[in-house]
């Protein structure tokens, strides 16, 4: 009791909690994603001690330079913000894609988002893969630079989620709409160009974000300043929160399929795991198309699967056929 029944979290982190796989003594905390808040920018950034490679979505060039420093008795950190999370996932299929293997050639860590700045800064991290402005600022700050925003290594990919306590939403099934709705109309004021400048003046508040403006508002925009002299305007880059018919904030189950297949890739998950039925229990696009139609919208999207998906490497995920993907993968902890 007293506990928090919904939250803005990772989406993974609804079927890690549901499962029960990362709570205390295994109990299962049945969890529902309820909408997807957003797409694309985060990013993955690299210490400036690297920064004579040429790394970018390609990460090849760091295994050597890892490898070198693990000879001299160095370790060598990744981090991320949750095992099996977002962050966690992204940055071991980039280290994977370029040869490196996340378990064995470095050690990955959990840092809390506002502190990997400081983290990297003392030299605590080589790399790490977490949501902005903290990468921007990284470069701000001339710490590191970004290798690649997280919409070039998988574009248009899920990122956060409205999560609920299923308990919560099934005892209240009116505010657990509300709560929907008024976040689907906020995702819909976020996707506007001309709220970016006031939404970036909110979250920057000190009960917020707590950092400057400038930290903020390029990378919403799309202006990447990755550092090392590179910047690229107007890319597609930016978070995208609604899309046109709001298919940004549809919570496709065959993206839950990729992140459950991608946590078996890992070992978090075992290989027999039910995929369909995990996704059936934790993911209530039922919900959302009803907010939707409350909200007296049109055209909007309905159906499970958004097709199949393409990685920066070429691979592809079918959401109907997890194994062939796990199959192309070289890089695994799970027997195909």
């Amino acid at each position: 009791a007293n506990g928090i029944d919904g939250a803005h979290i990772l989406r993974p982190k609804i079927h890690l909690y549901s499962s029960g796989i990362t709570m205390q003594n295994k109990q299962p905390v049945p969890m529902y994603t309820l909408l997807n808040l957003n797409y694309d920018c985060q990013g993955i950034s690299v210490s400036n001690e690297y920064k004579d490679l040429k790394v970018g979505t390609d990460s090849s060039a760091l295994k050597a330079a890892f490898a070198k420093k693990r000879a001299e008795g160095k370790e060598v950190k990744a981090a991320m913000t949750y095992p099996g999370g977002t962050h966690d996932v992204w940055i071991r299929y980039w280290l994977a894609a370029g040869g490196i293997d996340p378990d064995k050639d470095v050690s990955t860590i959990v840092v809390p988002p506002p502190q990997m700045v400081a983290n990297m800064k003392v030299g605590n991290m080589d790399c790490f893969c977490v949501g902005e402005p903290w990468n921007e600022q990284l470069v701000n700050q001339d710490i590191g630079f970004t290798a690649l925003t997280t919409g070039e290594l998988w574009s248009n990919h899920p990122e956060k989620v409205l999560g609920m306590r299923a308990d919560w939403v099934d005892e209240n099934p009116k505010a657990a709409k509300a709560i929907m709705m008024a976040v689907m109309e906020a995702q819909q004021w976020c996707d506007k160009f001309e709220n970016k400048q006031e939404m970036a003046e909110i979250i920057g508040k000190r009960q917020w974000f707590n950092v400057p403006v400038p930290d903020i508002i390029g990378r919403i925009k799309g202006d990447i300043n990755y550092g090392r002299g590179r910047v690229e305007k107007g890319t597609k880059l930016y978070m995208k929160f609604w899309g046109d018919k709001g298919e940004v904030s549809y919570p496709w189950k065959s993206l839950d399929s990729w992140f459950i297949t991608e946590n078996i890739r890992w070992g978090k998950f075992e290989p027999a795991v039910d995929i369909k039925a995990l996704v059936d229990k934790t993911n209530r696009s039922d919900l959302w198309i009803e907010a939707a139609k409350t909200l007296g919208l049109s055209g909007y999207p309905t159906g499970d699967s958004r097709g199949i998906e393409k990685f920066f490497d070429g691979k592809t995920f079918d959401p109907a056929n997890p194994q062939a993907y796990l199959k192309s993968l070289s890089i695994k902890r799970v027997e195909v």
